[in-house]
Formats: structure tokens, C-alpha cells, sequence
């Protein structure tokens, strides 16, 4: 067990997918998350789709390389196909702004690399409605 998790919040059994085609990335997201949630890594958005079939995430974390390769519009059949699911970008660079491209596309959020896991955490519990969101100027995180 990692030291800070709140062990009443690994029963609550709120799932993540991380959907990333970088194996690392994937891996480093799921180990941050993984004792307060159940998480899944998940190379391609096809493979996210086939297992919502079975598995119903409450949030899904979209590599921004994988948001860019099936355009923003993937965004809308996401929010179709897996009702209900918050979805988080991980973008590479707060400079160019693709963030807000896609919390305007119809994105719950993004936070920016390097990730850390107090941000990462934070972020998550505030998204699944675990903690009071606290707004951070984008001139602050840059």
C-alpha cells in the first residue's frame, strides 16, 4: 500500500481505464492510482470501447498522442458509447493549448506532463466527486 491512500476509497470500486499508447505512461498512471482505484491500462481507444462492453469505467484518461491520431471528434463517441464516463486528457505541454482544444471538444479535463502523483490523485478525486475542486490558474501551473 502506498503511504497517503485512504483505504475506505479502494472499496468504493470506482474504475479508470488509461488509455495511452505509451506502455510507460500507462504503467506510471495505473501504479499512481491503483491502491484507491481499480485501474486498467488500455492501449488504443478500440481496445477501451471492446472492454466497456464488460467493464464500465467512471473515468477514462486519454493520452493526448491518442486524442490527436482519432481527432477530437472521438471525444463526443466516447461520451456515447461510455455514458457516464468522465474523461481526463494527459497532455504533453500546457503551451499549446490542446487542452482547452479539448475541454471545449467536450472533455471534463486535462492536466498537463510532468505528472506527479499528488496532481494526478487530486485531479481523479475531484473529477469522481470524492473532493471539492479548487480552481488553479493556468498562469500558476506554466
Amino acid at each position: 500500500m502506498q503511504i497517503g491512500v485512504e483505504t475506505s476509497r479502494a472499496v468504493e470500486n470506482k474504475r479508470i481505464f488509461v488509455v495511452d499508447d505509451d506502455e510507460i505512461i500507462r504503467a506510471a498512471v495505473q501504479f499512481m492510482l491503483h491502491d484507491e482505484y481499480e485501474t486498467h491500462e488500455v492501449p488504443s481507444l478500440e481496445n477501451a470501447f471492446e472492454k466497456s462492453k464488460t467493464l464500465k469505467p467512471d473515468l477514462i484518461f486519454i493520452a493526448e498522442s491518442v486524442l490527436r491520431a482519432a481527432g477530437l471528434e472521438v471525444l463526443s463517441e466516447l461520451k456515447q458509447k461510455i455514458a457516464d464516463a468522465k474523461l481526463l486528457v494527459i497532455v504533453d505541454s500546457l503551451k499549446d493549448g490542446y487542452g482547452k482544444e479539448a475541454v471545449a471538444a467536450g472533455a471534463h479535463g486535462f492536466i498537463a506532463k510532468p505528472l506527479t502523483l499528488e496532481f494526478v490523485r487530486q485531479k481523479v478525486d475531484v473529477l469522481l466527486g470524492r473532493r471539492q475542486g479548487v480552481a488553479i490558474p493556468l498562469t500558476v501551473l506554466s
